[in-house]
């Protein structure tokens, strides 16, 4: 198993003291943390010792939400809001009818390269072809929670075949090493998965243990429908099906009420995935209340969300977008600490996943999931703190190293399994054989 000691480096640690070394190191040992602190106190032992000097160490970055095979989107949707049924199935829904099991992997493995090479770690996954995903990113190494996608739009022959699946995938998927976490992915509530899915989906996952990864309140149709079957929020009618019971991770809730946040606080295992890039390119008028979600003591992570409606995987940048909305929506200055969205792409998320024992944090025993920032570009400059530095001054493309397990995925910023322009080539070649296809299942129906 890898060990090696990182020396010399600025670390950030993002345990629960927030323990910080302007000149510190970390031991890997096994593929673990074996120890971190400031210089003068490294251990003895390492034979492979790597001098971080004007470098930023801390751990991965866990983005809490995103679609990767809908890179294969990106630049599609401009004026299109994907956050309403309308926009969504206009600019994204009729040409993902076109695609094939052989478009997956490519689209994903250039998703894993891009999120690597920004920092990202850990990704939460909801969408079609979840054994396509699977196999796809157990080559690129990081970690994918991935749940298996349903769209129902009112079909039940669809519903029952689509949970069946679901639930061949969850039986199969697990990998021993524990980088691939399968889950069930219920696109929204009521939309487009009736309560009668709904209810079922809750009992499988019951079954297997697993989470449930939805988007909720991202757009009007998801309340005026519950509202009008029920007179009620999604949330609270969801809360009465006992969907809350397990573990429920929910994408975007632009448009909570306190009622329904009262139902996040109350669940004994749900979080929110904060997607700010995506929610302004909306025009939706909604902003997730994270500041009052995070008082209430909900697990609030950050997520890029798909690149048709963000453009990027770039988790720093995101960290800057969500501190600057959360602002924004609240009338205060730097109302979200840039430690705080440090943390919310860290620990936050990494517990919103229920992974919090294993990753998310510098901590003796939890998986040597890190990363390395170059602070010697431009951009940066001496500072009493390198928080807001790296939040506000920093980007992705200052990540040098990252490391999943102590394995080595990104070393002096190119891939390690595999070669970036290997990866793009293969990558343009299903985006032009897929969006041919687009073309012509356009003209045949015209």
């Amino acid at each position: 198993m890898t060990s090696f000691l990182l020396i010399n480096a600025h670390v950030l640690t993002v345990d629960a003291a927030d323990t910080a070394y302007e000149k510190g190191w970390v031991a890997v040992k096994d593929g673990r943390i074996a120890g971190t602190g400031a210089m003068g106190s490294e251990p003895a032992g390492y034979a492979d010792i790597r001098d971080l000097s004007g470098h930023l160490v801390m751990p991965g970055l866990v983005n809490a939400h995103t679609h990767t095979p809908m890179v294969l989107f990106r630049g599609v949707a401009e004026g299109q809001s994907l956050l309403t049924m309308d926009g969504w199935y206009n600019a994204i829904r009729e040409p993902e009818l076109s695609l094939v099991a052989e478009d997956i992997p490519p689209a994903v493995a250039l998703s894993c390269a891009e999120m690597l090479l920004s920092g990202t770690t850990t990704f939460c996954e909801q969408y079609f072809f979840a054994e396509e995903i699977a196999g796809a990113v157990r080559q690129a190494g990081l970690r994918g929670v991935i749940a298996y996608g349903i769209v129902q739009l009112g079909d039940p022959d669809v519903g029952k075949r689509e949970l069946a699946l679901a639930e061949a995938f969850l039986a199969g998927q697990r990998s021993p090493d524990g980088r691939v976490i399968p889950w069930f992915g219920p696109h929204a509530p009521y939309v487009d998965n009736t309560e009668d899915l709904l209810r079922a989906e809750v009992e499988v996952a019951n079954t297997y243990g697993a989470g449930l990864h939805m988007h909720m309140a991202a757009g009007p149709e998801d309340n005026d429908i519950s509202l009008k079957l029920y007179g009620k929020t999604a949330a609270v009618a969801l809360e009465e099906t006992g969907f809350f019971n397990g573990r429920v991770h929910v994408a975007h809730c632009l448009d909570l009420s306190d009622e329904d946040i009262a139902v996040f606080a109350r669940a004994p295992a749900a979080s929110v995935a904060y997607c700010a890039t995506a929610g302004l390119r909306s025009g939706r008028e909604g902003i997730c209340p994270v500041v009052t979600l995070r008082a209430a003591g909900v697990p609030v992570g950050i997520g890029t969300d798909n690149v048709a409606a963000n453009n990027s995987y770039d988790m720093v940048q995101e960290m800057r977008v969500a501190g600057l909305v959360a602002s924004h929506r609240e009338g205060v200055a730097q109302v979200i600490s840039s430690r705080d969205l440090i943390r919310m792409a860290t620990i936050e998320g990494a517990k919103a996943l229920g992974l919090d024992h294993e990753i998310g944090s510098l901590d003796i025993g939890k998986a040597a999931d890190i990363i390395s920032i170059d602070m010697r570009g431009p951009g940066w400059s001496p500072t009493p703190d390198v928080e807001t530095a790296l939040v506000y001054s920093g980007s992705g493309r200052d990540v040098q190293d990252v490391w999943v397990a102590g394995e080595a995925l990104v070393a002096n910023r190119k891939l390690v399994r595999t070669d970036y322009e290997t990866v793009r080539a293969q990558y343009e070649a299903t985006h032009q054989t897929f969006w041919a296809r687009v073309r012509a299942a356009k003209t045949k129906a015209n």
